[in-house]
Parts: structure tokens; C-alpha cells; sequence
């Protein structure tokens, strides 16, 4: 079973996404804010992160940077898969999220959940 983290502090979205990537058969946790994420990802094996820029404490771009820091020494972190899911849209935001690490920039308004799902999926075949 592939392993998910939502790191994604809208708690309306975090159940819709929860419930959905359990039934399409994930392990999915969920970090509410960037430093309960980065806690789980240095302390757990995730294949993919779904990832909200915006976030209380630590935002989506320094964990983005957290993350290619901590690969160094967190070897499973170089084969993380992260994707990333916000509303913030320009086109500069989209190309620095890529530059930075993620396979896919989903915003929000553009997708579904069910559509997120099946990127997911896709991914993760």
C-alpha cells in the first residue's frame, strides 16, 4: 500500500482528501501545519507528499527547501514524490514549485478531489 502525507491546514479539505485517497486504497496521514509535516517526513517513509503552499508556521517553499536539505542524510527523501496543491497559481509560483522539487503543481480551483485522486494514482502506478 503507498504511503501519502497531506501536508494541508484547511480542515475541509484535509477530510475530503483523506476520505478519497482511502478509497482508492492509500495510507494517508496528515500534517496540519509545515513543522508537524517535516516531523513526519524525517521520522516516516512517505512515496508521495501532497503539499499546500500556504500553511501556518513553515510554508509549502521552505519545506520544498527543508526537504532537498534533509536528503543529504534522509535517503528515502530523494525518491519522494511531492506534488503540489494550492491555490496560488501564477505562472511563476507553478515553475518555482517544479524547479523546486515537485512533479506536479495542482491548483485547486482547476481540480476535483476525485481529479487530484487520479493524478495521484497515476503517479504512484
Amino acid at each position: 500500500m503507498k504511503k501519502i502525507l497531506l501536508i494541508e491546514d484547511d480542515p475541509f479539505l484535509v477530510d475530503i482528501y483523506n476520505t478519497k485517497l482511502k478509497e482508492s486504497g492509500f495510507s494517508i496521514e496528515v500534517a496540519t501545519d509545515g513543522e508537524k509535516g517535516l516531523r513526519e517526513l524525517s521520522e516516516k517513509k512517505f512515496d508521495l507528499l501532497l503539499l499546500d503552499i500556504v500553511l501556518p508556521q513553515i510554508d509549502g517553499w521552505e519545506i520544498l527547501e527543508k526537504i532537498k536539505a534533509l536528503s543529504a542524510n534522509i535517503e528515502y527523501l530523494k525518491n519522494l514524490q511531492i506534488v503540489i496543491l494550492s491555490n496560488l497559481g501564477q505562472k511563476e509560483e507553478v515553475e518555482k514549485g517544479i524547479k523546486m522539487g515537485a512533479i506536479k503543481y495542482l491548483i485547486k480551483a482547476h481540480y476535483t478531489p476525485s481529479e487530484v485522486v487520479t493524478e495521484i494514482e497515476q503517479l504512484l502506478k
